[in-house]
C-alpha cells in the first residue's frame, strides 16, 4: 500500500487502512514515549528534572502569583486620605457653625423659646409649652422687666388716669405684669395647643443682615406646625389679640375704644417682632463683640 510518497508496510492483522503520518505526529509520539517510559540513561536519553535542567526551553512558565490591587480593594489605599479629609470637613463645619442660642440674653432675659440655627428638635408637648409660658411669666427677670417698663410708662404719663408717683407706678406695674403673664399663656401655650403649632423661634444664623432681619420679623406671621411645615402663625396673631382684648377690662376707659385696642395690639405684635430680630442677632453679638462662648443652646426645657 502507498501512504503518500512512502511505502510503509502495515501489518495486515491490524486490519488498518493506510494512513498518512506526518512529522509532527511522529515527534509527538516520541515525546510521549520519553515521558511515559522509564528513563533510559543507558541509551543516552534524559527525562524528568534532568531533562528540564538540560533543556531550559522545555520548562513550563511559573503560575502567576495573585497580588493585591486597587481593583480588589479600591478603598484601602485611600482610607487614610479619606479619614483626614473627613476630619478637615468636620473642623471646617464646626468653625463656621453659627453660634448657639444662649438660655439667657445678657445673663438676665430668659430665652427658652429660641432654637439654635441648624437644630430641629421635636415639637413641644402641651405640658412643655405650658412650662415655657410659666418660665417666661414667673422668672425673676419678668419682675425686673415689668418694673422698668412701668417706670417708663409712669414717667411719660402714658395713661393719665392712672396717676403719678408711687400710687401711679403701682397701677402701671400690676397691669403691665398681668399683660405679660396673660399674653405668655395665650401665645406660648393655649393657642399652640389648639392649633398644634410650634411657637419657638428657629434661628436662621446665616445670610446677610437684611435677610436675617426680614426672616426674624416675619416669624410673627409664619411658624412651623407640629409636622414641621410652615403655616400662618395663628397662635401669635389670635393669642395676642385675645390678650389685648382682655386687657381692655382693667385699663382706663379712655383706652377702651377700637382705636385704643388697635394701638395696644399693634404695639404688642411689633414688640414681639423686634424681640425675634434681637434673638436672631444676639448669638453673634455675644460671641463676636462680647467674646463670650456658650457650649449649650437654649433648648426647650423638659419640665
Amino acid at each position: 500500500m502507498q501512504c503518500g510518497d512512502s511505502r510503509l508496510p502495515i501489518p495486515e492483522v491490524l486490519g488498518m487502512p493506510c494512513v498518512k503520518i506526518s512529522m509532527s505526529a511522529i515527534l509527538f509520539a516520541g515525546v510521549a514515549w520519553m515521558g511515559a517510559g522509564p528513563c533510559a540513561h543507558a541509551q543516552g536519553f534524559r527525562c524528568g528534572p534532568e531533562a528540564v535542567a538540560s533543556h531550559p526551553d522545555l520548562a513550563l512558565p511559573d503560575a502567576p502569583v495573585p497580588q493585591a490591587s486597587e481593583a480588589q480593594n479600591p478603598g484601602a489605599p485611600n482610607q487614610p486620605a479619606q479619614g483626614q479629609q473627613n476630619s478637615t470637613d468636620a473642623q471646617h463645619a464646626a468653625k463656621h457653625k453659627p453660634p448657639p442660642q444662649p438660655k439667657r440674653i445678657l445673663g438676665l432675659m430668659p430665652n427658652y423659646r429660641a432654637v439654635s440655627a441648624g437644630e430641629i428638635p421635636p415639637p413641644p408637648t402641651s405640658r412643655e409649652a405650658f412650662m415655657i409660658a410659666t418660665d417666661n411669666s414667673f422668672d425673676y427677670s419678668a419682675f425686673i422687666f415689668v418694673g422698668i417698663t412701668s417706670l417708663l410708662a409712669e414717667g411719660t404719663n402714658a395713661h393719665a388716669q392712672l396717676g403719678k408717683g408711687v400710687h401711679g407706678y403701682w397701677a402701671y406695674y400690676w397691669r403691665g405684669y398681668l399683660d405679660k403673664t396673660d399674653g405668655s399663656y395665650w401665645v406660648d401655650w393655649a393657642m399652640p395647643t389648639l392649633f398644634r403649632q410650634d411657637e419657638r423661634y428657629y434661628s436662621l444664623g446665616e445670610g446677610t443682615i437684611f435677610k436675617r432681619a426680614i426672616y426674624a420679623a416675619s416669624r410673627e406671621l409664619i411658624t412651623p406646625n407640629d409636622h414641621g411645615k410652615n403655616v400662618f402663625n395663628a397662635s401669635e396673631i389670635v393669642g395676642r389679640g385675645a390678650s389685648q382684648a382682655i386687657s381692655l377690662a382693667y385699663y382706663p376707659s379712655a383706652t377702651q375704644t377700637a382705636g385704643g385696642f388697635a394701638s395696644k395690639y399693634a404695639y404688642a405684635v411689633g414688640r414681639d417682632a423686634l424681640t425675634n430680630v434681637f434673638r436672631e442677632f444676639w448669638p453673634d453679638i455675644n460671641q463676636h463683640i462680647l467674646h463670650r462662648h456658650h457650649a449649650s443652646s437654649a433648648a426647650t426645657p423638659a419640665q
